[in-house]
């Protein structure tokens, strides 16, 4: 069984909506089983501490996670054209990952939401792809024979889905916009398959 681990913060819930959106996808794929994690939030003032297990939603990720995935999915919402900080601050933690070279020649792909048309979504997505070729794994997009990405009149790129969530977070995913979620997650799954 090919554990596909789809790591994730999400504020408002449109990131956690295509993560699940995305699982769905992989779960398409039979051999390979969805993984849903996020990462708790920072704080400003002082250094933040929680508990193992969030009071709900989805676990929080552990280095175990990502040492024993198959492949690895990232999502954040975007912050001024990048990722969120609690995701960033995570993904700063795993040096001993990078030194091991545990996620070398592993599939990757990311997803992000944006409050605006025009908010950064292609920037946020290729920062999140910079420390994933540093840690040696192979970055996936959506091909255009996604036909949704030509339809979409809201989020959905070649470097991997978006929302546009409106800037007052009540857009909800598209049919698009889920299906290039879908998409996304059963082309990282047969990849990560085919890579075993």
């Amino acid at each position: 069984m090919a554990d596909i681990l789809i790591l994730y913060y999400s504020r408002s819930g449109h990131v956690k909506s295509m993560a699940e959106q995305i699982a769905r996808g992989v779960e398409t794929v039979t051999g390979c089983h969805a993984l849903l994690r996020t990462v708790p939030p920072v704080s400003t003032v002082c250094e933040a501490t929680e508990d193992s297990i969030p009071a709900e939603g989805h676990l929080y990720v552990t280095h175990d996670d990502l040492k024993h995935c198959s492949a690895l999915v990232l999502g954040s919402p975007t912050r001024f054209g990048n990722m969120a900080a609690p995701l960033k601050y995570f993904i700063d933690s795993t040096s001993d990952i990078w030194l091991s070279g545990e996620l070398t020649g592993k599939p990757a792909a990311v997803f992000t939401s944006t409050g605006s048309m025009h908010g950064g979504q292609e920037t946020t997505l290729l920062s999140m792809m910079l420390p994933l070729m540093h840690h040696g794994m192979l970055l996936m997009g959506l091909p255009y024979s996604e036909a949704g990405l030509m339809l979409t009149d809201a989020g959905g790129t070649p470097y991997g889905p978006s929302h546009l969530a409106g800037s007052q977070n009540d857009r909800k995913l598209s049919d698009n916009e889920a299906q290039l979620c879908r998409a996304l997650g059963k082309r990282i799954a047969t990849t990560s398959l085919k890579l075993q």
